[in-house]
């Protein structure tokens, strides 16, 4: 049985971004997708990783290496993760430093970091308790208010400040009656941080 050329990987990966909206592959895909063994698939896997054409991204999963998102990896690897925290609010131009890793909230019991490469940094898996778990509808990227309120949350359950990691900018883009709603999920002290932040005057 004849490999797939390097076009047809190519073809194939455009087809089916264009049509089904999927960017990511288990190895298990890919040989059904070649109509070949899996020992072969991982072969001319190499091959491609190696002419750029492949990326792997996880363990077991890959794509195309231009236009997968942090989002489209998470869905693969966990479908009930969401990036939030200080990932999504530098994502969202609500902070000015860029994380090393990614925040990634789950419903799982897998407290884990997957090790990506420089292009994504690392992938850190919380379960987050119910109540602060809240994956966005068709989603896995939290909105700015749910990103700040979770970032904050996490910040202090790792006693730290979350003003002292983080510079903030836009805030202003901020849906108030959205983020209010939203603040009242979470524990007192986390509203009223998320309060020193939004409106620093005395008692905001």
């Amino acid at each position: 049985m004849s490999a797939m050329k390097t076009l047809e990987w190519q073809n194939f990966f455009a087809v089916q971004r264009e049509q089904h909206g999927k960017v990511m592959f288990s190895t298990a895909e890919l040989a059904n997708a070649a109509r070949t063994t899996l020992h072969a698939v991982n072969t001319e896997l190499g091959r491609l990783i190696k002419r750029g054409i492949v990326r792997r991204y996880a363990q077991g999963w890959y794509g195309p290496v231009q236009g997968v998102e942090v989002e489209s990896i998470l869905t693969a690897l966990d479908p009930g993760a969401y990036a939030t925290g200080f990932y999504a609010l530098f994502r969202l131009s609500l902070v000015t430093q860029a994380p090393t890793e990614t925040t990634c909230f789950t419903n799982r019991r897998h407290n884990r970091k997957i090790n990506g490469n420089a292009w994504m940094g690392r992938l850190r898996f919380i379960h987050a308790p119910e109540g602060i778990y809240a994956r966005p509808a068709g989603r896995a990227l939290a909105p700015m208010e749910q990103a700040l309120c979770d970032f904050v949350w996490l910040s202090l359950r790792e006693r730290t400040d979350p003003l002292s990691l983080v510079t903030f900018r836009n805030l202003d883009a901020l849906n108030r009656p959205r983020l209010e709603k939203v603040r009242r999920r979470y524990p007192q002290p986390v509203q009223f941080a998320i309060g020193r932040i939004v409106d620093p005057s005395p008692g905001g």
